[in-house]
């Protein structure tokens, strides 16, 4: 299938065809038509799937169809996002593709001064993108009002629950007319988010190209079994290869994130940490310099894995096993984005062990066991205890003993190599600047 078959108007296929994108991923192609046609939308699918071209493009399209002048202060289109990276990205997004159209958008977000923002709402905008807090913050200060919104998008919701955001959400969504098109996205679907969804939306078409939290097939993914001590070494070791071009890294504090990146730095690594304690202009300097090249290391926690879109990560690395396993799908799909392959690591301590289980529990499946890296511990209680406790049985214990085990993998840097000499781009596809 391709764009023109989704019923897309020509100057959104010609901003298309300028980004060199042709074929729609299925989350669009399954979505698109759909949101043209009014529907309230379900969507789940994997991260770096394209999710976000899935709604900016048909909402870009009814703007255009039923063009009215952009009323100051109340816009007809509101999405959604939990970070300011994020919100962003997605501001971009509608830039991009809307860029042969007539229409107004605002990014507005919390963390830098509310002046700007607010000239852009009195001079009206048609799109409105959004954290939740800075829209409530906005909307008590009157200056946003939603009633006159038409479409409403929750972008990431499970994250939104996961950062303690519902109740900000439930005085925003009290604020909406009931006469709304209401679509709701996000890359894993937990029972609670669920529920919030069908709260929602009204009759929705549900949309679930992949299982929930699976992970990208292209994303080769190993685990270290290493003690605290041994990490900073590890992570040397590994972000020293020559197949590591680009390597984002996660930690479970802000405080982690600071002393990687500076430890990173002493040892003559260009890195830099994004966290939320930081200046937005200084996470914006830092993402930018990551994407640039600048910054061979970016360290970050997990309030940026849903708003760092970078081409040519070549490894996500878990510093730190996450404590949410869903967080671990939205980290590691940093990486394997728009056709590309990529590797995903994670340094797992003892203490962490009982996380990582349920991170394979969640992605139905093992992940493979690195060999071959100094400091790096391939004990029988390392291997073989976990695969009992998460899959019943002890296939792997004897990858401790040297004995032969199929689902012993490569070393890490063995498969490295086998990625860099096969890695593609390809034909670039519609998911590069989406989560």
């Amino acid at each position: 299938m391709s764009f023109v078959e989704l019923g897309l108007v020509e100057p959104i296929l010609r901003a298309l065809v300028s980004e060199g994108y042709t074929t729609p991923t299925p989350i669009q192609s399954q979505t698109i038509p759909h949101v043209l046609a009014g529907s309230d939308v379900l969507g789940c699918a994997q991260t770096g799937t394209g999710k976000t071209a899935a709604f900016a493009l048909p909402i870009l399209q009814r703007i255009d169809q039923t063009r009215r002048p952009a009323v100051s202060r109340a816009p007809r289109a509101v999405v959604i996002a939990p970070t300011r990276e994020l919100a962003s990205q997605i501001g971009q997004s509608f830039a991009t593709y809307g860029r042969n159209l007539h229409f107004r958008h605002a990014v507005i977000f919390g963390g830098v001064g509310q002046g700007h923002q607010v000239r852009a709402l009195s001079h009206g905008v048609h799109i409105l993108v959004a954290t939740p807090g800075r829209l409530l913050d906005l909307m008590s200060q009157n200056y946003v009002r939603l009633d006159q919104l038409e479409i409403f998008v929750l972008d990431e919701a499970d994250r939104m629950l996961d950062m303690g955001f519902l109740p900000d959400l439930k005085k925003i969504i009290s604020r909406l007319p009931r006469q709304r098109q209401s679509l709701f996205f996000s890359a894993t679907m937990p029972e609670n988010i669920a529920g919030l969804a069908h709260s929602l939306l009204h009759n929705p078409v549900q949309v679930s190209v992949t299982p929930p939290a699976t992970t990208v097939q292209l994303i080769e993914q190993h685990v270290h079994f290493v003690e605290r001590s041994n990490k900073r070494a590890l992570l040397h070791q590994v972000v020293g290869a020559t197949d590591c071009s680009r390597a984002l890294v996660f930690t479970r504090t802000k405080h982690g994130a600071d002393k990687v990146a500076r430890q990173l730095g002493v040892e003559g690594i260009r890195a830099d940490a994004i966290h939320g304690n930081k200046s937005q202009s200084a996470r914006e300097r830092a993402l930018s310099q990551f994407r640039a090249g600048k910054l061979h290391v970016l360290v970050a926690t997990d309030v940026a894995a849903r708003g760092i879109d970078v081409d040519g990560i070549s490894h996500v690395i878990n510093y730190d096993v996450p404590t949410d396993p869903e967080s671990y799908v939205h980290r590691i799909g940093r990486t394997g984005r728009a056709g590309a392959t990529g590797i995903a690591l994670t340094f797992c301590e003892s203490s962490e062990r009982g996380a990582f289980r349920d991170i394979e529990k969640l992605v139905r499946q093992r992940i493979q066991i690195a060999s071959g890296s100094p400091g790096t511990a391939h004990s029988h209680e390392a291997t073989g205890q976990r695969h009992r406790s998460a899959n019943g049985d002890n296939s792997h214990s004897r990858a401790a003993s040297g004995q032969p085990s199929q689902g012993r993998s490569k070393s890490f840097s063995a498969a490295g190599k086998k990625r860099h000499n096969h890695r593609h781009f390809g034909k670039k596809r519609l998911a590069s600047s989406w989560r």
